[in-house]
Order: structure tokens, then sequence, then C-alpha cells
């Protein structure tokens, strides 16, 4: 399958949620494919990720991962018509739906590979779990920011864990509390990404990164992984998991979630603003 090109303006010609392509060296790359959403997330982009997230686990061939987001924006979020049935969901639905984006996120943090981000334009919320769970982040300078969950009445219990690994308690409860959007250069300052580079210069400066890593031996790449992550409690058990999938929709369900959701589709301020 050819990876599809996501440079601003350009479009890709597939209904699959999540395209997939390994290169001959090894080196995959997993493309974000709901750009005429923002490749805002559901349920179906959740599952084809972790599924191909499990595959790629699998492969002993596989060298590295690059997570890149088709079309203008890198990763948008939720998707705020997924979210909003999920509200009208039973409570095992509910819990269910905010568990396939605790387990994604899980599942990308503990990858035995290297693994990359490549960000263009939004990357709001989900987006933001996204790049706190690769290793190395790479961001253009027009790329956008936001922990905007609050902003709808939601809580981004599923990325909450990963958000203070990657970018640390204090920035963390700034940006997941405010809600505040912000650009390339504070990503950077915060930690959030680790270098930022022109559209133009940007694939270049990943290869040099890649070839780079290509040097490193991946079973010593895969314990390294493990052990920064097992021995700091970082990765997440199946107790820690289910706590917050149910802190996520049971956020979602409530009065604030309902409203914040409503006031979102129907374009207006929600009753707290």
């Amino acid at each position: 399958m050819r990876r599809p090109e996501n440079r601003e303006g350009d479009s890709v010609m597939s209904e699959e949620p999540v395209l997939l392509e390994v290169d001959a060296r090894g080196v995959a790359t997993v493309t974000l494919n709901r750009p005429q959403r923002g490749n805002a997330y559901n349920g179906a982009l959740l599952a084809a990720l972790t599924d191909g997230l499990e595959q790629l686990g699998r492969d002993t061939a596989l060298r590295a991962l690059v997570i890149r987001g088709a079309g203008k924006h890198f990763q948008a979020g939720a998707d705020i018509d997924w979210l909003s049935e999920a509200v009208g969901a039973t409570p095992e639905q509910a819990f269910a739906a905010s568990m396939a984006t605790t387990e994604a996120m899980a599942r990308l943090n503990e990858f035995p590979r290297p693994t990359f981000a490549v960000v263009q334009g939004a990357c709001f919320g989900g987006g933001c779990g996204v790049v706190c769970c690769v290793d190395v982040a790479l961001a253009t300078p027009a790329a956008l920011f936001g922990l905007s969950e609050v902003r709808v009445g939601v809580a981004p219990t599923p990325i909450s864990t990963h958000m203070v690994h990657a970018m640390g308690l204090r920035q963390a409860r700034r940006y997941a509390i405010t809600g505040e959007r912000f650009d390339a250069a504070e990503a950077l300052r915060i930690g959030l990404v680790h270098e930022v580079h022109a559209p133009e210069a940007i694939d270049a400066r990943l290869e040099e990164i890649l070839a780079e890593t290509m040097l490193s031996a991946p079973g010593a790449i895969a314990v390294t992984k493990r052990s920064l992550l097992e021995a700091n409690g970082l990765a997440l058990s199946p107790r820690e998991m289910a706590q917050l999938a149910t802190e996520s929709w049971m956020q979602r369900a409530s009065p604030e979630g309902r409203e914040g959701l409503a006031a979102f589709r129907e374009k207006r301020r929600p009753g707290w603003a």
C-alpha cells in the first residue's frame, strides 16, 4: 500500500480509517485517515489503530513506527458525533468506548519498537495523547495544540497519565485544566514535541533520526523502552486502565458532559461559560 501524502492541501482517496505501509527497511507508516473530519477518532479508527499496533508488534522484522495524519491536520481529538452517541449508550457501551481510547493509547505508549509522530495542523485532545505516547515527536511551526476536553464538559482521563509522563505534572495541569490552545514553539518548550521544522524540511529530519535509530539493536531498544516504563511505574495496569475509562465515560454522561457536547454541536457557549 502506498503511503498517502499528508502535506497541506493533499487528500487520501480511501475509506479505511487507518492506512498502513511497511517499507523495505522495516519502517511502518500508520496514517490516520479521516481527513474530512480532521482525523478525529471514532470507534472504527480506534479499533483499526489498536489492531494495527497489535499486528505490527508481533512483526519481528519491524524496526520503527511512524504516525502521520492525512490531509491538513494531524489529529483533532474525538469525533463529536461519536462522543454524542456514547452519551446515550448503556453504561457497558459507554465504558467500552472510553476503554477503546485508553487501550489504544496504552498500546502505543508500550509499543516495543521506536515510535515517531509527524505533526501538522490541528493536534487536539487525543491527538496530543498520541504525541505523548511516541518516543520522538516532530512538528511543523504552524501546528496548533490543545487539551480542550474540559471546554466541552468531558475529561481527558484516557490520556492523563501520558500527558504527565510527556510534559510533566506542572504543564499537564495547566493545559488540561485551562483548555488553552498553544503553538508549536510552546509545545517544544514544555516537552510535548522534541523538534520543530519547516514543512519542507521535516521529512528529511525524520529520515536522519530514523537512520540514527537503525544503528541501535532492536532487542536492546525493546528492553530499554520496557525498563523505562515499568521501572518508573509508567506502564498502565488493567485496573488503572479501567479506572481511567470509568472516569471518562461517567463525566461524559454527566449533566456537564451532555451540555458541553450539545453546545459544541449547536455552536453556542455552554451554560457554565
